[in-house]
């Protein structure tokens, strides 16, 4: 299914931000929070692994219903995860786009990778 993803900081990232190989970050931005209908559309429920993809790139996360967001809409926390589908740049400012990201979502049988092996995968890509 076709998304739009939206990404930012939350608290629970931030409180982890400085153990980035640990398991409590991983939980709190190796997620993909999702419109609960939307999930129930896909037949995904809390915790199963969705592949996220875009032009830029894309990675397996666990999916989190979040009431909130309107259904189309899709929420990244800021780190490793997100950085992996975020577009490089901009041509006007060079700073990438962290909203408004076109994305495509699928169920997976993939392993959502730590945080060190993520980097490791795009650094020799």
């Amino acid at each position: 299914m076709e998304f739009i993803l939206i990404t930012g900081r939350t608290m629970h990232q931030g409180e982890t931000i400085h153990q980035k190989c640990s398991e409590e970050y991983m939980k709190a931005c190796a997620i993909c929070e999702m419109n609960p209908e939307d999930m129930k559309e896909m037949g995904v429920k809390e915790g199963d692994v969705v592949r996220v993809s875009s032009e830029a790139g894309e990675v397996d996360v666990y999916v989190k219903p979040c009431e909130g967001l309107d259904r189309g809409v899709v929420f990244i926390p800021m780190g490793p995860w997100a950085n992996a589908v975020i577009p490089a740049g901009t041509d006007s400012t060079g700073m990438p786009s962290f909203k408004g990201i076109r994305v495509r979502i699928e169920k997976s049988d993939g392993m959502v990778l730590r945080a060190d092996e993520l980097v490791m995968r795009y650094a020799y890509d």
